[in-house]
């Protein structure tokens, strides 16, 4: 069974904690789901007892009317297998939600018009759409210009009643098994998506349930009620599918000029139900919006409550009211962090640790505890200006980009929360910090104690300089569960090496390596050779080809494989640009091949190559990883290698990436399918047209950056090993892709003590 793929991004919470120092289960067991007849008694079992989908009671009157027992039945289904039947294929689904019969909870849709659409109907979309699972807006006829990011359904007809029916009809059809709930609003209506949220997760979908502010009827002579539109109104999925039979003969029947007058009655007519404001003690809680009304001063219970406000006049009042409600939202968490700090240092006491089992701050986990000295955090240390643990063992650098960021919000912050806690007897200003130090714990956050000097002022007007020493956190928490793409590695990889004259020694390892590790392993990847000929060589090959020698290798490995070719393909250019060869490849090439555009001195293993599937995602991501490169071994060889690790020790496993470092600077090396490649080079055309010379001022990193819009994934790669090379850098090239090849051949050359070892030996023979 396959599964999803899920992503778990942890960011870092806002908000800084502070502290100041001053002295009934129901188990499936063995049920399968199988191609066969169907007066399978298993099967027509599981179809009655409601445990997937269509087995919510909802067929009995006692269900839809919302007077019987329970929804679900939970039975226990004997497993009986027969011998003398024979064995029938398993069909499984790709997804465990299709198969466990798993609808998502909520689909909100909102009616709009041609006149709204860019207008209010955006502001919905701002606001409150992102909360929800999915936003549809549906409207008559479609305007000359949508607005980016919203899911918009034309249905060809401006007419009310008309644009209601062609809505319904459209949820039941497309997504009548997908979702328990369905919300109907207008754009003028402003939804509370977390409240409305926690009121269906109350609520069975089972039940034939429709739930809004109710209204009389025109002329109020009974006592069925339909649902103000103005309000928005939930409608069950089972009451959804009963209503689908007669949508057609109510849209020939009743005459209304209000689609949800309309709906009300044609709900009424043909199913016997009426719209309910309360049920089973939850409440569909609304509140109407005065004409000149103040988002800001509203204060009123009813308010403070709603899950709906109508009508919204304008956008600007739909974002107001946005921020009201998220003010009031953020209130209310606040309160209950508290209340549950409370309630946990109450029960610290009967804990075995007793109150000191209660850690700081409260209801975050305790800080990691190292079982050897290798486990050990490092405090790193640091200034206002300059942070004493850098990259490259460099003992200080200046503080810059998101570290600055970062230090200046957590001084502002302490400052911000020690005012907070001694207001109005005191008051206090940030004269300078003394010391910083900060970690980050993968179990609670970042960590920071600061030493700082402040003047704190009383309320006379009084001053003296104090300092004082702070904590902070900055919590892990907001983990989202994002959904991918589906990939999977058997993927074929189309492996392209360009190979300059330059580069000619080093492709005889490289093939030997690509032949070890892909061709006897019998993995899915072509490779395809790029000869790169400058002019005066091109002119030359009939007598002397400089790439004569690898031709020959690759025929040799041809014959050893026989069903094995390895295609290759000669270019002439005197500046061998990225995107130049690369438009020579896309075009030789299907538009779902997924290209590894590798190097000379590349190691290509099976372990990097699975990476490079699952990282490539066509219409998505794009990977460029980085790759280790080893330091030269002439210098590297000084040092003395470190003594063998006790092998019951683990921790002391030898690292054989010591003698080299992850380079930054070179992005050579990358996996994107040909599709993206195809559809951002189209994009980057008009800006060639302006200026022919951008082809060699650019990679393909910088034109997947500027020009596709899709995520450019760039992280370090440790199976993909580079033996030391000092690279022969282009000056045709732009002085950015110059300036990179030179700096990648210094810090390449070797690591600090090794050139320090390396010039401490030449001192010493000098000096003999």
């Amino acid at each position: 069974m396959r599964l999803s793929s899920l992503l778990a991004v942890f960011r870092p919470a806002l908000p800084l904690i502070l502290g100041l120092s001053l002295g009934c289960s129901l188990s499936l067991l063995m049920v399968s789901w199988t191609q066969g007849d169907a007066e399978d008694a298993c099967g027509d079992e599981l179809g009655a007892g409601g445990l997937f989908p269509g087995g919510h009671r909802g067929a009995g009157a006692d269900a839809r009317d919302g007077a019987g027992g329970e929804d679900l039945q939970p039975r226990i289904v004997p497993y009986h297998k027969d011998p003398n039947k024979p064995h029938k294929k398993v069909l499984r689904t790709r997804y465990i939600h299709s198969e466990l019969g798993i609808r998502e909870r909520l689909l909100v849709g909102v009616l709009t018009s041609r006149a709204t659409l860019n207008t209010l109907a955006v502001a919905v979309n701002r606001t409150v759409a992102h909360r929800f699972h999915r936003t549809v807006f549906f409207t008559g006829l479609r305007s000359a210009k949508l607005p980016h990011g919203m899911s918009v359904i034309a249905h060809g007809d401006d007419r009310p009643v008309w644009l209601m029916y062609e809505t319904v009809r459209h949820l039941h059809r497309h997504h009548g098994n997908e979702y328990d709930w369905f919300l109907l609003a207008q754009d003028d209506t402003y939804l509370q998506a977390d409240r409305l949220a926690r009121l269906v997760e109350h609520l069975s979908s089972g039940r034939d349930l429709y739930l809004g502010r109710a209204e009389e009827f025109i002329g109020g002579e009974e006592k069925a009620r339909y649902c103000h539109g103005g309000y928005g109104y939930l409608l069950s999925q089972s009451l959804l599918g009963r209503l689908q039979p007669h949508l057609d003969t109510c849209r020939n029947d009743i005459l209304s000029v209000r689609p949800d007058e309309w709906l009300g009655r044609c709900i009424i007519d043909y199913l016997g139900l009426t719209c309910l404001e309360v049920y089973q003690e939850m409440r569909y809680q609304y509140f109407e919006l005065g004409k000149n009304a103040d988002p800001e001063r509203e204060d009123s219970g009813p308010f403070r409550s709603a899950l709906a406000v109508h009508p919204v006049s304008e956008p600007g009042l739909m974002y107001r009211l946005h921020k009201r409600f998220s003010q009031m939202e953020l209130q209310w968490t606040y309160q209950q962090i508290e209340q549950l700090q409370v309630q946990i240092n109450n029960l610290s006491h009967l804990t075995p640790e007793g109150a000191a089992g209660a850690t700081w701050p409260v209801g975050i986990a305790p800080p990691f505890q190292p079982k050897s000295r290798f486990e050990v955090i490092n405090w790193e240390y640091f200034t206002e200006d300059h942070v004493y643990s850098c990259p490259g063992s460099a003992p200080k650098c200046e503080l810059r980009g998101a570290d600055r960021a970062d230090i200046s919000a957590v001084l502002e912050m302490a400052v911000e929360r020690l005012n907070a806690r001694y207001r109005p007897q005191l008051r206090f200003r940030k004269r300078r910090l003394l010391n910083g130090y900060r970690r980050f714990d993968p179990t609670r956050g970042m960590e920071y104690v600061l030493d700082l000097v402040l003047e704190a002022y009383t309320q006379k007007g009084h001053s003296q300089v104090l300092g004082r020493r702070v904590n902070l956190l900055r919590p892990l928490s907001a983990i989202e569960i994002i959904p991918m793409p589906y990939v999977t590695e058997a993927t074929r990889v189309q492996l392209i090496l360009p190979v300059t004259a330059q580069d000619r020694d080093y492709v005889g390892n490289f093939l030997d390596t690509y032949v070890t590790n892909t061709l006897d392993a019998r993995d899915n990847v072509l490779l395809t050779f790029l000869f790169i000929y400058d002019p005066f060589d091109a002119q030359r090959v009939s007598q002397s080809d400089v790439f004569a020698g690898l031709k020959a290798m690759i025929g040799e490995v041809e014959k050893r494989y026989g069903d094995v070719k390895i295609p290759w393909i000669s270019v002439k250019t005197e500046v061998p640009s990225q995107v130049k060869l690369m438009d020579i490849i896309s075009k030789k090439h299907p538009v779902d091949t997924l290209f590894f555009l590798a190097g000379a001195w590349t190691e290509v293993n099976g372990d990097f190559l699975n990476r490079c599937r699952m990282n490539a995602i066509s219409s998505w991501q794009v990977f460029f990883p980085v790759h280790f490169q080893e330091f030269s071994p002439a210098l590297a060889a000084r040092e003395p290698p470190p003594p063998a690790p006790p092998q019951s020790s683990a921790a002391f496993a030898f690292d054989p990436l010591r003698d080299g470092r992850f380079d930054r600077q070179v992005f050579d090396e990358a996996c994107f399918y040909n599709a993206d490649y195809m559809t951002a080079r189209t994009k980057m055309a008009a800006d060639i047209l302006d200026n022919e010379e951008l082809l060699e001022s650019m990679d393909v990193y910088d034109i997947f950056v500027r020009y596709s819009g899709l995520h450019v994934f760039r992280a370090v790669e440790p199976a993909l090993v580079q033996k030391y090379v000092r690279r022969a850098c282009n000056p045709r090239f732009s002085e950015d892709i110059y300036h990179r090849c030179v700096l990648s051949n210094l810090e390449g050359l070797a690591s600090r003590s090794h050139l320090s070892m390396a010039l401490f030996e030449q001192e010493q023979a000098n000096s003999t």
